[in-house]
């Protein structure tokens, strides 16, 4: 993959994250950032302009345009039905995962909800989110890089200090939320600079990209999550089974489960 279209992913990735509703960094600090040539950075900054996701004015800089919120994947669709995890399986091993590693509390702090996170969180833009960065490791290293988002009025209940020590589905048990299901898509993703810091591979190393969405039993979402997995120390297993007629075979989930190394 040539080193522009790396710098692409990476920058297309994180505005449809929101990361940079004040405007983009400019060329001097995406070359510092990158590693790269002036040439290198504008033509990742032009293929995000041909698609309509960035605006360059000369002497204002770049911006994300409205549109790209749109573009971002419709992860809290509350109202389908078909996907449920069941507490036995996945977030029951969710919470097994993270009392077999120890955590890095990186941040917490409170933001105001950005389109992508309104939408997540079926809040309004603007609101008071919850914000925490987490890597997470085992005795071979770093395993993770987790960013979660959490509406406000339950944020509340805890911090930096009970995020150090217990998983984040206790601690949202613990503050009255009862869990109910959780949506999520898994896909791939390039390490940024400060992601590859932390996880401590090369910038560009390919990720697994885990996107959750987790709702309580009244089908409010209490928690969006951005996980990024080593894929040398990670895996995601699902079990399927068949249900149906021969002329109309579904598979199903039965079983989800995550090792790692």
């Amino acid at each position: 993959m040539t080193k522009y279209h790396q710098i692409y992913l990476v920058l297309r990735e994180q505005l449809l994250e929101g990361k940079f509703a004040q405007g983009l960094p400019g060329e001097l600090a995406l070359m510092q950032e990158f590693g790269v040539a002036r040439v290198t950075v504008r033509r990742a900054l032009e293929q995000l302009a041909s698609e309509g996701m960035i605006l360059r004015e000369a002497g204002r800089g770049t911006r994300p345009l409205a549109s790209s919120a749109s573009n971002a994947p419709a992860y809290a669709s509350a109202s389908d039905k078909g996907q449920r995890a069941h507490l036995t399986g996945l977030l029951e091993n969710l919470v097994s995962v993270s009392l077999r590693t120890s955590v890095a509390v990186l941040e917490v702090e409170t933001v105001t909800a950005s389109a992508q996170m309104a939408s997540a969180l079926q809040i309004a833009p603007g609101d008071p989110v919850q914000k925490a960065i987490r890597v997470r490791s085992t005795k071979e290293g770093p395993l993770s890089h987790i960013t979660t988002y959490v509406p406000g009025d339950i944020a509340r209940q805890f911090g930096r200090r009970e995020l150090a020590r217990k998983p984040i589905l206790v601690l949202l048990e613990e503050a009255g939320v009862t869990v109910g299901r959780a949506r999520q898509t898994i896909s791939a993703r390039l390490a940024d600079v400060l992601v590859a810091r932390h996880l401590g591979i090369a910038v560009g190393s390919a990720l697994l990209a885990v996107r959750r969405v987790v709702f309580d039993v009244r089908e409010r979402p209490i928690q969006w999550l951005h996980g990024l997995y080593r894929p040398d120390r990670y895996e995601y297993e699902m079990q399927l089974s068949r249900v149906g007629s021969i002329d109309a075979k579904v598979w199903v989930s039965k079983d989800q489960s995550a090792q790692f190394s």
